[in-house]
Parts: structure tokens; sequence; C-alpha cells
């Protein structure tokens, strides 16, 4: 049996919704913030660097729309008074059994744009929908 690195066409979101297919999932990235630092008695001619805080980048869903599925906006619209229901998402990549092989735990996510589709008629592709959501928190586990 070969071994071949896994394609990324095969995952699903569990986003605190009804269970939908999502076309794509992008910005699942983590970064870490080095801190700089020099004592004046240091014997060296430079700063040091240090691991500091961590950000987030915002994570960017998309799915075809569908007749009276109003899923996205709903949760938009939880937002009233400086609150709105934040949910955490699992995303995973699939294997040909259906197994999850890696997992993304996303941690307190909420909407922060969405975005209806364009609309062109010469086209000949499906609508889509697009959210993007803000987080606190991306971990990642590869089972």
């Amino acid at each position: 049996m070969a071994n071949y690195p896994l394609p990324k066409f095969h995952f699903q979101v569990d986003w605190g919704g009804t269970k939908i297919g999502f076309s794509e999932v992008s910005g699942l990235e983590v970064t870490i913030e080095p801190i700089e630092y020099r004592d004046g008695a240091s014997p060296e001619y430079h700063k040091i660097k240090m691991p500091g805080m961590q950000s987030f980048s915002n994570i960017t869903l998309k799915r075809g729309i569908f007749k009276g599925d109003n899923e996205f906006y709903t949760w938009w619209n939880t937002v009233a008074l400086n609150t709105i229901e934040r949910r955490d998402l699992i995303i995973s990549l699939l294997d040909e059994s259906h197994a999850p092989v890696v997992v993304w735990r996303v941690k307190n996510a909420w909407p922060i744009k969405v975005q209806s589709t364009d609309l062109n008629a010469t086209g000949n592709e499906v609508a889509i929908e697009t959210m993007e959501v803000a987080h606190e928190g991306l971990t990642m586990i590869n089972e």
C-alpha cells in the first residue's frame, strides 16, 4: 500500500447548526507573535526572540445557497447590544471511510461578515454564500 498525502476535498464542518455541506473552508491559521528582548549587559549584539501571544486568522466558510435555508442569516441576526451567539466549530479532514484524520477545533466563533452570491446572467456556476467568522482559538489534531 502506497503512502500518499491526504486530498483536501473530503471534509465536514460541525458549526452548531443543522448538518449542511460547505464547499470551501479557508483561514485555518495560527501565528505566534515574537517578543524581542535584550538587556544592556548581554554579551550578544542582538536581541533574543521568545514566543509571545498567539493570533488567529478569521475563518471563511462557503456553501451553496439552498431555497428556504436561512441558517447563516439566523446566526448573523443573533447580534444584540454588543453580544452575539458564539459557537465552537469542528472542522475535520476525512479519509475514504469518512473518518476524521485531521481535526481543527475552533473556540468561540461568531460571524463578522456574511456575503451573498454575485449574480451573472451569463454564468454557469452554483450560487455561493460566504460567512467569515472571528474566533478565540484554533487547535489542530492529526489523528
